[in-house]
């Protein structure tokens, strides 16, 4: 019997088939052992996995039920049998991380060639994804730090006068580290052997001060290790789950207990093109701000110009990276929407409320008051990007009227001694000025609309639609298999969709006037 006589002529799976078959897969054959027998042709396992993303069949187990028991799955492995959960599972772990980004790289450049993608504006966005950790698994470094700062001021403390009791010098530097305390207990256990002492453990019995000492000695140890390899596991982030190191406690839009508890995720982000994810990210980031860059870097190989992103990304260390790097961006200000608020606009203590005097670099206020440059103030950002910052201070503060409404801001100064000052980057400020009449000009407002269409469509596509909210695997290499298996789909689906509606090789929305 012919399987392939139940299958719809237009059903997906046949697109699937057809697309995936102009794939390379040499990188994936050598991923196996020469010495061992392939069960199942990898190739057709690429495929069953990639199909089951398609359709929101995520886990090991519901693929080899739907290989047994699914039509379309069935005609996807021919004459082949049924894979078994394990083996989709060592084939999802363990052969498609060294592979997994030339493959999609791959279905990408089938696209280019299709003439799917515009290969000019791409629009860009993240969000958020639950790991698959405990939500209460959670280490936070301040509190680690905290810790074993107690524990080193113990130490240094008790375990030089410890030493001494029993005739041993115990060196104590700036920080004690593990090795220190293996050297003391090397000493001790050498001790107890010389002495011949015998331990004593149970109820009842009496501890001798060499055991008391040296059971202390090994809890330090221990706990000294401990904050050692949290601290290894931190790196640049302020928390991580024990379950899923890799993955940071972040704030979800799903709040379960309504209380903006934060959980163990991933920061995804995506590149869209012509409705098609075209480059996709797993970052440890909890701001966006952070990822445009290596985002960008991704896509440095398609010859994108017209990055557009929402205001999440904006700061002065983008803009410049993509002034020197020929990147015609659309990033919308953070100010933008407010900006247009009476509130906003009847604020006093803005700078942009202020009129400018260019002559003597300085800022007149509310009450005609000059704020002059006092000095500058030069910084780096997390990834080292300089920046300076110039502050501006208004010595004609005293008797103002309008202090209350100027200056604003918790602070331990009471207000009478307090004086306005402004922090401004004259950089960033050009940087943004620009920004805001390029992205109202004709082309912006279109990309704009484009980017809440397609991005944070995709975005609600994977979610809703397709039901991805938690990842199944642990740690980074593997979720980053798991995001880009899901971006297949996504894109298979969405080529299947423009296909039947005859919409392919339209890259952008047009807004219907009335």
């Amino acid at each position: 019997m012919d399987i392939g006589e139940m299958i719809p002529v237009d059903d997906s799976v046949r697109l699937l088939s057809v697309v995936l078959e102009r794939m390379d897969y040499s990188k994936l054959y050598a991923a196996y052992s020469r010495m061992g027998r392939i069960e199942i042709s990898p190739r057709r396992l690429f495929k069953i996995v990639v199909y089951g993303y398609m359709n929101g069949i995520y886990s090991s187990r519901k693929l080899e039920q739907a290989c047994r028991r699914d039509v379309n799955f069935m005609y996807l492995l021919g004459r082949e049998k049924a894979p078994n959960h394990a083996t989709i599972a060592r084939f999802r772990s363990e052969r498609l991380p060294a592979v997994i980004d030339d493959l999609f790289s791959q279905l990408v450049r089938l696209l280019e060639e299709a003439g799917e993608l515009s290969l000019s504006s791409v629009f860009i966005d993240g969000t958020k994804l639950e790991a698959n950790a405990n939500r209460y698994s959670f280490v936070w470094k301040k509190s680690t730090q905290m810790n074993e700062q107690k524990l080193q001021a113990r130490m240094k403390s008790d375990l030089p006068t410890l030493a001494a009791e029993f005739g041993l010098r115990f060196h104590v530097g700036q920080k004690i580290k593990a090795k220190d305390l293996k050297k003391l207990r090397k000493r001790l256990k050498a001790l107890q052997a010389e002495r011949g002492i015998v331990f004593v453990h149970g109820k009842g019995q009496r501890k001798s001060p060499l055991q008391r000492a040296l059971e202390k000695v090994e809890d330090c140890l221990t706990r000294q290790k401990q904050y050692d390899d949290y601290n290894h596991s931190f790196g640049e982030r302020d928390s991580f789950s024990k379950t899923d190191r890799d993955a940071t406690f972040m704030r979800m839009k799903e709040d379960h207990m309504k209380n903006g508890q934060l959980k163990p995720g991933y920061n995804a982000t995506l590149a869209v093109d012509a409705e098609y994810i075209v480059a996709a990210m797993i970052s440890q980031e909890r701001s966006d701000s952070q990822t445009l860059i290596p985002m960008l870097e991704t896509l440095k190989g398609l010859g994108y110009t017209k990055p557009v992103a929402d205001a999440g990304y904006e700061s002065e260390e983008n803009y410049t990276w993509c002034e020197k790097n020929g990147q015609f961006a659309f990033i919308k200000p953070r100010n933008h929407d407010t900006a247009k608020t009476k509130k906003y606009r009847t604020n006093i203590g803005k700078r942009e409320n202020m009129r400018y005097d260019a002559n003597t670099d300085s800022y007149l206020c509310h009450m005609g008051r000059p704020i002059r440059a006092a000095y500058e103030k030069k910084t780096k950002s997390k990834a080292g990007y300089p920046i300076v910052t110039t502050v501006y201070t208004c010595s004609e503060c005293t008797d103002c009227p309008h202090k209350a409404q100027c200056i604003k801001g918790a602070s331990k100064t009471p207000l009478e001694q307090r004086s306005k000052n402004l922090y401004i980057s004259k950089t960033f400020l050009r940087q943004r000025e620009q920004m805001q009449e390029r992205i109202q000009s004709e082309e912006g407002i279109l990309l704009r609309i484009n980017r809440s269409i397609q991005v944070e469509g995709a975005f609600g596509v994977l979610k809703q639609d397709m039901g991805f909210r938690r990842f199944l695997m642990r740690g980074s290499v593997k979720v980053k298999i798991e995001f880009l298996l899901l971006c297949m789909g996504y894109n298979l689906n969405k080529l299947h969709n423009k296909t039947q509606s005859s919409r392919c090789g339209k890259y952008l929305h047009i807004p219907k006037t009335a």
